[in-house]
């Protein structure tokens, strides 16, 4: 498990004593970072700052995370925003209580989702709204990604495929052949509509996939920043890029956009491949 969420490593080398000795120096590493960005845990960085509001000397990973969120939040128009979470235990602690029932109102939280108001600083790192709070669940994975690959890079691996939560690749297989990632079916998660081969390339997706049909009443766990409304059901959005970090930020604010936003916006990012997904059907649309 990593940041929540099950997570695997397979790698190819020829000397299985130095793979395990590799391995744990990515686990360890993964432990690090979650020590920082996990809402999972009580004692995390980010959880001290959503409890305190400030943060004086931040590690610089925070820093670097949250100034790459803010600039995703700039160019989206806010349809990615870390400081979404008091909508997000909103929904949470609503459906834990009243299930069966529609989704809460959350007109008084909005004005606590603006990325503008986190300032971000090396020097303290701090939300300037009491009752502001901060997730870092559409981005964390990916930047978690990356850093594992950048080290299996620095320890001789070149052939790996890493799954925590969002998937890059470096290297084939070793035979060869693309290692491959199917985009799932958001009506049936455990069918596969589409199969990309991927080299030395990251995949995220993002989407409907956690849609709840409860009495007629229909959403999602990924919550809109700029309304408070849930993401599209039964709908994924796939990304790939060259980073995991972009690939796991842009599938979460695509799939909070209509078709036509994605096709404007996609190609002002650079090199990326955007699919939606929806029951029993996969297009690429830019």
């Amino acid at each position: 498990m990593a940041l929540g969420a099950p997570a695997s490593i397979r790698l190819l080398h020829p000397d299985p004593a130095e793979a395990r000795r590799i391995i744990d120096l990515a686990v360890q590493e993964i432990e690090r970072l979650e020590a920082i960005f996990s809402l999972y845990r009580g004692d995390s960085t980010l959880a001290v700052l959503n409890r305190d509001g400030r943060l004086p000397d931040p590690p610089l990973e925070l820093v670097e995370l949250l100034s790459l969120a803010r600039e995703v939040s700039r160019l989206s128009g806010g349809a990615f925003d870390v400081t979404v979470q008091p909508l997000w235990q909103r929904y949470r602690d609503h459906f834990a209580t009243h299930a069966g029932t529609a989704p809460p109102a959350v007109a008084d939280l909005l004005p606590l989702v603006d990325w503008r108001a986190l300032r971000i600083d090396p020097t303290e790192v701090a939300l300037t709204r009491s009752g502001m709070a901060v997730t870092l669940n559409g981005i964390a994975q990916g930047f978690v990604t990356d850093r594992v690959h950048d080290l299996l890079r620095r320890n001789g691996i070149g052939q790996v495929l890493l799954d925590l939560g969002e998937i890059r690749a470096a290297g084939d297989r070793g035979d060869g052949r693309p290692w491959h990632v199917g985009i799932a079916d958001p009506g049936n998660p455990d069918r596969s509509l589409r199969r990309l081969d991927c080299v030395d390339r990251a995949i995220a997706t993002s989407g409907g996939y956690g849609t709840v049909f409860d009495r007629g009443y229909r959403y999602s766990h990924l919550i809109d920043p700029r309304n408070g409304r849930t993401a599209p059901v039964l709908r994924g959005t796939t990304v790939t890029a060259p980073d995991a970090t972009t690939a796991d930020a842009w599938s979460t604010a695509f799939a909070l956009m209509t078709r036509q936003e994605v096709v404007e916006i996609a190609p002002l990012i650079g090199d990326m491949k955007v699919y939606f997904a929806t029951m029993g059907s996969v297009a690429q649309i830019a």
